[in-house]
């Protein structure tokens, strides 16, 4: 990496810092006097807008500034001048001039082009624009979010690499031709390993920019064709660049998802070339990701990614003609010329048509064909032989004619000497045929180059290699084998030949090796063929192969020597059982170290060392539990805090109200669970019943009897009121009748209920027919008759007698639907009735009842009530789940939002609080807003009377705990009960869990803590309960649980068989099992799958044309397309609502007439006969024509698809982000009008969640403000005024003395009171809100609740504006809001007060905050396909809503094409492992009580990982990973030879989160750094700013790493407030990190070494794509090539690709070439190596600096200065600090149990920062 990074930089910088230095100088010199250029973020009041705006607004000012830096400087430019762009533009001049070539191409090889007046005009004002360019694509690269690339869209969506920015990534002179292939094709592997689909991209017009590099153009030239023709890779080349109309095309057509680009080309025109692709992209609202930067573990790739704004659009809009411009004159080029030795002149058009000639002659020649390397190399070869010799001669000619200067020129080759150089490419060629990869990796390592002669002649054989390639790319009738394009030249091997035949072969006999028979014949036959090819000329013969004595090499440097002596290979040994059982197969196979070994006899400095540092107490930590800061809890016994107890379980009681529909409590009284328990296993089962229960029965007939005749008269009363309701006002008389069904429980009176309704909705109709004559009717009121039909028929069934049925009929016959009467009442007639046709309705009965009643069909219900439970009647689905828990089993529920699966879950709760007092149910939710929302359902749910100091339920989240180890319930965060189940003094509450629930349990896919949640699986021994909504393969997650379960059973037989062996265990077993009441064990694991939604949902796309909007339906289909359906089919979760089943039909017969089954699937046809149309039948509907659809494709009916395709789709309108926000409260107003209200609005930024909902609020006081009399206001003003008087007269009557007054005192007094009482009122009446401008409903909640609610916000920064804005119906939610003003937000959304709720995805994760409508009203990269399904399943709320609506404002209708289509990223688990939890591990299994039980939890872990469930070779990974991490912690003195923990290891596993700065915490702490910094201020225990910041700059580049693009620092720039950008650590603390880094690469390096004989041998020798295999089994051996093979060079540990550019065993003690030289079938990423780099940088070589984020804030204390100047998100940024903050006091805390000394320096110096910290953050919240 690190020679990537000097050589790159030769290329790169020396030519585009030529360019870049100047605006760099312009605006340095700018920053003092010009503020405009520093981007300033202006107030939310100032107007709501978006994020991307913000980012428009702050670089546009940044450009303007810059641009008119530019414009004062002229006079520098014209000094200054790019000699790149001015040979760029054409002009009238033909004066020939070189192009600019880099230090390494030298004079004696130039490419000459056309030199152009760069003082034109014209040219100046595109050099000009490019430079604006140049800005707008660096403030869009500046803000790029660092995210996993394949996070979603893997399966059906592709990618876009640009195949120019691919070779850019990998080009290094020092890179050897095949190892070039091998870096490349490992890259596009990792991509395809993981799913990914991609296609690469050349640019016709690229191609001309590398010329004057003929080596990277013929790299260039072979990746093509190496790609198209032996892998499955698609590579289009049909472009001639990115402003095309052909490309324009294809990304119409196929929409990639985002395009891999380089930021930074070869050159500087070059890298403007890129800069147009990245512009070009983003205006097509395709995201952009960089190239540099990218790094991959096992599972991800991880990248810089760009959103696509309009601000994009509006500059390629803007600038469209200067992009076109600017692209056609880059990219212009008249024939170039080739100069040799500067006066040796070539046409490139005569080489093309020399290699064109040569070709021809060879395919004479080898008719049959050959291997690829044998004709480029002979073809190459005779055409550089054959021009050379000409150009030679014509310039010999030439000389007497005029003398020439040779002074500083190199000397030209003779045709003899190049003749040599030609012959020993033909043996490279011979050799590379031939011998063996395995040998060649073994050739020495030559540091000689090539002399300034004979580079030019090399080079220009490259240009024919290219040529060659590009001619052979166009003969299509020549069988070529071309599996070893990425090896046609090797010029390690070529310069080896060189020497020993310039050197070597000249010093003597014993020196003239033999080449063998083979190679001597594969040699002669090039030769010849060449000499054939060039019949005209005489080179010479074959042998001897040098005929002159010219040097071709320079002489300075030859082989490379190995300084670094390699330590003795081997494992310190481990005695330990758990390595033993985990990697004993592993391990046996390994070399072990001797115990005199210097790496085992230094182990013991390590241990002395500890003990004699002089404050480490030695003692051991606390449990991390332990040190969570922690409210009052049961066990308490201060007063005070007893009262807090008391009001926060009220509060949760309250707050639980609101969650559960059941007002009543569960009341679990334990002596009674207990006594029933007894007597139902003591008595058997009568068969008779008793007279007490036969009482009883007749007892409950007549309660039963009594209710109904109570709800018959009750109907009576009601019924003709409801009528007469129904009659004036359909939908209201409707709701209330279904209002009034709920509160009924006998069937009879509902039946009754029904009838009645169904007579008076048809009254309805029939008045609106005849209102109506022959107009158009409204078929709505048609549905409610219809509908009232399908509920008798479907739930009365029982009930309907003849008489019923009759009048059914005739009502069937009424709305015209003769038919279905003739079905129902089984006669074949037809009504005469003529009257009847004025009711009729004109559409077929099906098409009516899919089209019209759509969610109003009716779903396949249940009507058998369960005993367990009480309010509803459970689906199948959920009696399942009920009977899972009952049998103490596991389940996986896979159900959609809002179907009811947490039921279970209290089920499973009730049951073990009935049980015992000591069994614990644990709930495991991801988010703490998810954590208090189930404490407060328990709280309304359960209550127990529990001995003194237990407790119901328990909470424990990162910084906060109360009740954990006494509660019966604990509902936490995964993190934490991780801390619990391997913290080895917990182990004895671990065996108190009966159950555990896991809720969102698709969690286990995410990015960050995942790997905790399958910790958490596979170490509890309980059953558990696994629930989510979003999993795409619950079969393969339920088989890798069945596995972990069937581990256990083994586990615990066997401990359970040792356990009897001994006395003393199984007495202690039989006392513990006392305590908690022993449950059947059982293993299984079921799954649970229900997969249809209680209301379907519907899509509508919305976008703003002037100051209306357009709301769209967007059906689904219209998300697909052709060649997703022909590759992928229809997306089985892709349902469709009865009205869009229609619809698509109905296109299907427009789009293609004669359609064969049109008629069958006609739905008058399909439902036949069919009186009430259940959702399960319009399903099979829908499958049918989705089948057929896909058998359109297959009939070749390609065309037709994409038709009704088209058809479907929507047509939004693109519009501004500014205009966006602007309308965004009239879009609310909008929605509020269609009564789609309550809504929550997903905004990803939390800035704008904000500003959104504020707008809303403004609007609504702007509308009232509108509506009201002026006059108002001072109405208003008048009465305060007049009350504040009354007020204070009363002040002076005391009313505690009223008897005293007299009574002419009592009667002011008295009136006083009156006139403040109607003061009050009139006040009141004249500052009430008008219905019209609010959202909320009074009628939700009381006054008294409300003011209850609103008086928690009484504390907060924000409390009175969010009181306003909830009485407006507004309100926001986002994770920066405290825990309060988030509560107060649901707590009214759920009681309906609240309607319209902006948040950010913390509502996501399963808050129970259902609504009618989602709006996403932006776009994100966080936008996915889980966020969506998890976000849009909000929509509709069961029991209120029959359809769920779900609104894309203004998203890309390309990116809401993915969120419909796309399926949920499936689970493929995480890298398990780091080498802090190995730690953990290692501890517990060390320090528990239970040894047996902790060793099975560790290696449960160990072995059960989800990645590597059924993947031998990632369980393989990990084994060699588990090695490498103990060597390393054995090494460091964390654990000893005998796996025990020791010295820091308490410090290091409590900071595991941030691994690997805590190892390199702990070795600053060894080292005394931190007391050397930490001193006070003289004469007390203060410590001044400057100690406290360097602390901060400490703990930043240690802990606080976020990474910037390097593009980042290509401008200087002024900033606010903000550095910005991280300074580097102090010297001291430096060299220590250099230190603990150098001693990581070594251990890493040696053990690499180690277990290098574990990699396959067999898959190293071939490249991964391409899979060509590179063994060569019929090598026969030469004496020379053994000559040429250093038996000194070690590379038993380096890829055979790698060693080929000079890569040996030596090198891998340097982390940075892990990763491009280790072995690749070892499976080990540098990754996971323990490295903190000082510095970072990309592919290029450039540095990618650290955001200075922690440093500034601490400085400033701005959030706000942190979005314009560090380019974070306001949100992003508010967690990165509070979890900054966290590890402070993380930190502080663990120092100060580590430390003897309370007043210890450095403890103090935490403690103070960790206050000042928080009082800082406390201010921005």
């Amino acid at each position: 990496m690190a020679s990537a990074r000097r050589h790159f930089k030769k290329f790169v910088h020396n030519d585009a810092n030529g360019n870049d230095s100047n605006d760099d100088k312009d605006s340095e010199s700018s920053n003092s006097e010009n503020r405009g250029f520093t981007p300033t973020k202006e107030h939310k009041e100032r107007g709501s807008t978006s994020d991307s705006d913000q980012e428009d607004e702050t670089s546009d000012r940044a450009e303007a500034a810059v641009m008119r830096v530019l414009k004062e400087a002229k006079d520098r430019e014209k000094e200054a001048k790019d000699p790149d762009y001015s040979n760029t533009y054409s002009t009238s001049t033909t004066e020939e001039v070189t192009q600019q070539a880099s230090q390494t191409e030298g004079k004696d090889f130039k490419v000459l082009q056309q030199r152009h007046d760069s003082q034109s005009p014209e040219i100046r004002n595109h050099l000009e624009f490019l430079k604006r360019l140049r800005l707008h694509v660096w403030a869009s690269l500046s803000r790029a979010q660092y995210v996993s690339l394949l996070k979603d869209f893997v399966e059906s969506e592709f990618f876009v690499i640009d195949g120019d920015s691919l070779l850019l990534m990998f080009l290094d002179e020092k890179t050897q031709y095949l190892n070039f292939f091998y870096q490349t094709e490992c890259f596009l592997q990792d991509f395809t390993e993981k799913g990914a689909k991609y296609v690469i991209v050349f640019f016709q017009d690229a191609e001309q920019m590398y010329f004057p590099y003929p080596h990277f153009l013929f790299l260039r030239t072979a990746l093509i064709e190496h790609l198209r023709h032996n892998t499955g890779t698609t590579v289009h080349t049909e472009f001639s660049n990115c402003l095309s109309s052909k490309w324009e095309i294809f990304l119409k057509k196929s929409y990639p998802y985002f395009i891999i680009v380089s930021d930074i080309g070869l050159t500087s025109l070059q890298t403007d070339y890129l800069s147009i692709l990245i512009a070009h992209s983003l205006s097509k609202k395709i995201n952009v990701v960089l190239a540099s930067g990218q790094e991959y573990d096992i599972l991800r790739v991880y990248g810089y990614h760009v959103q696509s704004v309009y601000k994009h659009r509006l500059f390629f809009q803007k600038y469209q003609q200067d992009l076109q411009h600017a692209c056609e004159n880059l990219v212009r080029y008249k024939e170039p010329l080739v100069c040799l030795y500067e006066h040796l002149k070539l046409g490139l058009n005569s080489v093309q048509k020399e290699v064109h000639q040569t070709v021809c002659l060879l395919k004479g020649l080898w008719p049959e064909g050959s291997d690829i390397r044998r004709v480029v190399c002979v073809v190459a070869c005779a055409v550089g032989l054959k021009i050379y010799s000409n150009v030679l001669k014509k310039a010999n000619n030439s000389i007497p004619k005029r003398k020439q200067s040779s002074r500083g020129r190199s000397k030209p080759l003779s045709p003899e000497e190049a003749a040599d150089l030609c012959r020993m490419q033909c043996l490279t060629v011979a050799f590379l045929l031939h011998m063996p990869l395995s040998q060649r990796a073994q050739i020495r390592v030559l540091k000689s180059c090539w002399t300034k002669q004979v580079l030019p002649l090399i080079k220009m054989q490259q240009l024919c290699m290219h040529f060659v390639l590009t001619q052979l790319s166009d003969m299509n009738d020549w069988e070529l084998d071309l599996t070893y394009l990425p090896d046609l030249n090797d010029d390690s091997l070529l310069r080896n030949l060189a020497h020993y035949y310039e050197v070597e072969y000249t010093e003597g006999l014993e020196f003239k090796k033999e080449l063998g028979k083979e190679m001597e014949n594969e040699y002669q036959f090039l030769w010849d063929t060449v000499t054939k090819l060039a019949v005209k000329y005489s080179f010479g013969d074959a042998f001897p192969i040098r005929k002159t004595s010219q040097l071709f090499l320079e002489q300075k440097q030859t082989f490379r020597g190995y300084e670094k002596e390699i330590p003795n290979i081997g494992l310190i040994s481990v005695k330990s059982a758990l390595v033993e059982d985990y990697a004993g197969d592993v391990l046996k196979d390994l070399p072990i170290l001797e115990s005199n070994d210097p790496a085992v006899t230094s182990l013991i400095k390590y241990k002395e060392f500890d003990e004699l540092h002089h404050w480490h107490s030695g003692r051991p930590l606390t449990e991390e539990y332990e040190r969570v800061w922690c409210g009052a809890d049961a066990k308490s016994t201060d007063p005070e805090e007893r009262r807090q107890i008391q009001k926060l379980q009220t509060f949760r009681h309250f707050y639980g109200s609101t969650l559960d529909d059941s007002t009543s409590k569960l009341i679990v009284h334990q002596e009674d669970v207990s006594r029933n328990a007894n007597a139902t296993v003591k008595k058997p089962q009568k068969k008779h019943k008793s007279k007490a229960e036969t009482i009883a029965e007749e007892n409950i007939k007549r309660l039963k009897t009594k209710e109904e005749k109570k709800e018959q008269e009750q109907w009576k009363a009601l019924c003709v009121p409801t009528e007469k309701e129904i009659k004036a006002n359909l939908t209201v008389g409707v709701n209330n009748l279904e209002k009034f069904l709920k509160t009924l429980k006998s069937k009879s009176v509902k039946f009754s209920v029904e009838m009645t309704g169904l007579s008076a909705c048809l009254e309805v109709w029939k008045e609106h027919c005849r209102q109506q004559g022959n107009k158009a009717k409204d078929l709505s009121k048609a549905v409610q008759v219809m509908r009232r039909i399908h509920i008798l028929l479907e739930k009365y069934q029982d009930l309907l007698e003849k008489p019923h049925l009759q009048k059914l009929t005739k009502y069937l016959r009424l709305l015209g639907f003769e038919n279905l009467a003739c079905s129902l009442s089984g006669q074949t007639e037809e009504s005469k009735d003529q009257s009847i046709r004025n009711y009729a309705i004109e559409v077929g009965p099906a098409r009516f009842q899919l089209q019209y009643m759509d969610y109003y069909l009716l779903r396949e219900e249940r009507n058998d009530p369960d005993p367990r439970v009480q309010h509803f009647i459970p689906d199948t689905w959920q009696r399942e789940l009920l009977d899972a828990v009952d049998n103490n089993e596991s389940a996986v529920i896979v159900a959609p939002t809002s179907s009811g699966k947490t039921y279970a879950s209290y089920y499973c709760m009730e049951k073990v609080l009935k049980t015992s007092n000591e069994g614990v149910v644990v709930y495991v939710a991801p988010t703490k807003a998810l954590v208090n929302q189930v404490v407060g359902t328990v709280y309304s749910r359960f209550t127990k009377k529990l001995p003194d100091g237990l407790v119901v339920c328990g909470v424990f989240t990162r910084d906060y705990r109360n009740d954990v180890m006494n509660s019966q319930i604990l509902v936490t965060v995964p993190q934490c009960l991780e801390i619990l189940m391997l913290s080895p003094r917990c182990q004895k509450w671990t065996k108190r869990i009966q159950y555990v629930i896991f809720d969102e349990v698709h969690c286990l896919g995410g990015e960050i803590g995942a790997e905790v949640w399958e910790h958490l699986l596979v170490t509890i021994r309980c059953p558990f309960l696994a629930l989510s909504a979003t999993v795409s393969n619950p079969e393969h997650l339920t088989e890798w649980l069945q596995s972990v379960k069937r581990y256990w059973q083994l586990t615990e037989n066997t401990i359970a068989r040792r356990s009897t062996n001994s006395e003393k265990n199984f007495t202690s077993r039989c006392q513990a099992k006392s305590k908690v009441q022993e449950q059947k064990k059982s293993y299984r694991v079921r799954l649970v799958l229900y997969e249809e939604r209680y209301n379907d949902l519907e899509k509508y796309v919305c976008s703003l044309k002037g100051s209306d909007f357009i709301i769209e339906h967007c059906h689904p289909f219209a998300a697909l397309t052709v060649n997703h359906i022909e590759n992928y089919g229809i997306p089985s979760d892709l349902s469709l609502s009865p009205r869009e089943s229609i619809q698509l039909y109905d296109t299907m017969v427009k789009v293609w007439q004669k359609w064969q089954r049109a008629q069958e699937l006609d739905p008058e046809e399909f439902f036949k006969n069919k009186v009430v149309i259940k959702k399960a039948d319009v399903r099979k509907y829908e499958q049918e024509l989705k089948k057929e659809l896909s058998k359109w494709i297959v009939l070749g009916q390609r065309h037709k698809v994409h038709e009704l395709l088209e058809h479907l789709k929507p047509k939004p309108v693109d519009c501004s982000e500014q205009e966006k926000w602007k309308h965004f409260a009239s879009f609310v107003d909008k929605l509020h009008d269609m009564d789609k209200l309550p809504a929550i609005f997903f905004i990803f930024n939390v800035d704008l969640v904000e500003c959104a909902a504020e707008n809303v609020f403004r609007n609504l006081l702007e509308k009232q403000r509108s509506d009201q009399d002026p006059n108002t206001y001072r109405e208003e003003e008048r009465l305060k005024d007049e009350l504040r008087k009354v007020k204070k007269m009363l002040i002076k009557f005391n009313p505690q003395d009223t008897k005293k007054l007299s009574s002419s005192k009592m009667e002011s007094m008295d009136h006083l009171l009156a006139t403040k009482q109607q003061l009050e009122g009139r006040l009141k009446r004249l500052t009430a809100i008008p219905s019209a401008c609010t959202y909320a409903d009074p009628k939700a909640v009381d006054e008294d609740t409300l003011r209850k609610i609103f008086h928690r916000l009484r504390f907060e920064r924000r409390g009175y504006l969010q009181q306003k804005m909830a009485r407006r119906g507004i309100g926001y939610h986002h994770g920066s809001m405290s825990t309060k003003e988030r509560q107060v937000v649901e707590m009214l959304f759920r009681l309906g007060y609240i309607k319209v709720v902006t948040a950010t995805s913390t509502l996501a994760l399963g808050i129970n905050m259902p609504c009618k409508s989602v709006v996403f009203a932006e776009d994100s990269v966080f936008l996915d396909a889980l966020n969506y399904r998890q976000m849009s399943g909000r929509a509709g709320r069961r029991g209120q809503d029959l359809i769920g609506n779900v609104f894309f404002y203004d998203i890309p209708l390309p990116k809401v094409e993915r969120l419909i289509k796309s399926n949920v990223p499936q689970l493929k688990g995480q890298f398990p492992l780091t080498v802090s939890l190995i730690l953990r591990l290692m501890l517990l299994a060390a320090k528990a009580d239970d040894k047996a039980d902790a060793k099975a939890k560790a290696l449960s872990v160990l072995k059960h990982s989800l990645l590597s469930f059924r993947r031998e070779r990632y369980a393989e990974i990990l084994k060699i990973y588990f090695m490498f991490s103990l060597q390393f912690l054995i090494k460091e003195g964390y654990l000893d030879q005998e796996g025990n923990p020791r010295g820091f290891a308490g410090l290091v596993t409590h900071l595991y989160y941030h691994e690997p700065s805590n190892f390199v915490l702990v070795s600053f702490l060894v080292k005394g750094l931190f007391h050397k910094l930490c001193q006070p201020i003289k004469g007390s225990t203060v410590f001044s700013e400057d100690v406290l910041e360097k602390l901060v700059l400490i703990l930043a580049n240690l802990f606080g790493r976020k990474y910037l693009p390097p593009c980042s620092m290509k401008y200087k720039r002024t900033f606010c407030q903000s550095k910005v950008f991280l300074e580097d650590l102090p010297q001291d603390f430096a060299n220590a990190v250099k230190e603990y880094n150098t001693k990581v690469e070594e251990n890493f390096a040696h053990f690499l070494l180690t277990t290098a004989k574990l990699a396959d041998i067999e898959q190293e020798y071939r490249l991964p794509m391409s899979k060509a295999d590179f063994t060569s089994k019929n090598w026969h051996g030469s004496e020379l090539a053994s000559y040429l093979m250093d038996n000194t060079k070690s590379v038993s540990a380096i890829s055979p690709f790698a060693c080929l550019s000079g890569v040996v065993d030596n090198d891998l003690f340097h982390g940075e070439i892990i990763n491009k030289a280790v072995l690749r079938s070892l499976g080990i990423n540098a990754r996971n190596c323990p490295l903190l780099y000082l510095n970072k940088y990309d592919n290029q070589g450039r540095r990618q600096p650290l955001n200075a984020y922690a440093l500034d804030f601490y400085k400033h204390g701005s959030l706000m200065a942190l979005t314009t100047d560090n380019w974070l998100i306001e949100g992003d940024a508010y967690y990165a600090l509070k979890d900054f903050l966290l590890l402070i006091k993380s930190i502080g805390t663990s120092l100060s149990e580590l430390c003897d000394d309370p007043n210890d320096n450095v403890l103090l110096a935490f403690q103070q920062l960790g206050k000042i910290y928080d009082e800082k953050l406390k201010r921005v919240t």
